[in-house]
């Protein structure tokens, strides 16, 4: 029972982070207007807040608050390794995605407050991506007391983390360095004017978009490397473009249709709609609700099974 509170703590506490607190690349505060919507048809399961084996360090010298990282049990003999930056969430969900990826990894979290813009000017100085990987690596080595070579980078953004990687991949370098992408109920803009939603006449600012829209190409290509998933509910924040409507954006822009589905995705979520070209995808799900919004996360190390089978 203790367990569970904690759980439910931690996930009101990102709730209050994402759903209330976001803030518009402008720098403003743009509270979403609040579901009055309760589920108790999906099962919202959640996975077990714990210490999940292997070693925990940290890079603190880069951020407001540090990268905290992680080596599961499994993978400590291991001298080449997958790199997985998180951005926004508990630590505990991405060490449990850790244990479950099928091959060896290094996986890190980063949670730096409230909103896409704190995330985007973490990474403002877009340099920072590349010493970041250099001081995961060195302290990777010095804790495993031997030699550490990088495979591949994968980045996570869950809500808000989002801006974290549009601001990376806006880099050439950075861009070329990212393996793949898993957006995780997080994929928002702007709308034109400011708060006016499209049903009013407003328009989408796909300017906060082009960094996913050119990824997003690259990873539908037939040739390509790179790997793109995105996941969504059906949250409509009203004074932002939602994820629904941002996808909708984006896979117009790739010439696709969503294909409807009826089936049970993880931890008791309903998916509604699948697309995928190549090594791009979007997974679309049922809920407008804060706990249909934590699902996301939650099943984190589902997501990134499906992005790396792409």
């Amino acid at each position: 029972m203790r367990t569970q509170l904690r759980i439910t703590f931690i996930m009101l506490v990102i709730l209050s982070q994402c759903l209330i607190a976001r803030r518009q690349d402008s720098g403003k505060v743009a509270s979403q207007n609040p579901s009055p919507m309760e589920d108790e048809t999906r099962k919202h399961e959640r996975i077990e807040e714990k210490e999940y084996p292997g070693i925990r360090f940290e890079v603190n010298h880069l951020f407001s608050k540090p990268v905290q990282l992680f080596i599961p049990q499994k993978s400590l003999r291991a001298r080449s390794f997958d790199l997985l930056i998180h951005f926004h969430g508990a630590p505990y969900v991405t060490e449990f995605a850790a244990t479950k990826y099928s091959g060896d990894i290094i996986a890190g979290t980063l949670s730096v407050g409230s909103g896409s813009k704190v995330y985007n000017d973490a990474f403002q100085d877009t340099s920072k991506f590349k010493a970041l990987i250099d001081s995961v690596l060195a302290e990777a080595r010095h804790q495993l007391r031997h030699d550490v070579k990088l495979r591949r980078v994968l980045l996570s953004g869950f809500s808000a983390g989002y801006g974290a990687i549009r601001r990376i991949i806006s880099s050439e370098w950075n861009f070329a360095r990212v393996d793949a992408i898993l957006l995780l109920d997080g994929f928002h803009t702007s709308y034109m004017p400011e708060r006016k939603v499209l049903a009013e006449g407003g328009k989408i600012d796909s300017t906060g978009l082009l960094p996913y829209i050119r990824y997003a190409q690259a990873a539908a290509a037939k040739k390509s490397r790179k790997r793109f998933l995105i996941t969504h509910s059906e949250i409509f924040p009203g004074t932002f473009v939602s994820t629904t409507e941002a996808t909708d954006f984006l896979l117009h822009t790739l010439s696709l249709k969503r294909t409807p589905v009826l089936q049970w995705g993880p931890l008791g979520m309903q998916q509604l709609s699948s697309n995928r070209r190549n090594h791009f995808a979007v997974y679309g799900f049922a809920g407008n609700t804060g706990r249909d919004h934590v699902d996301h996360l939650q099943a984190l190390y589902s997501f990134l099974q499906e992005l790396m089978k792409l």
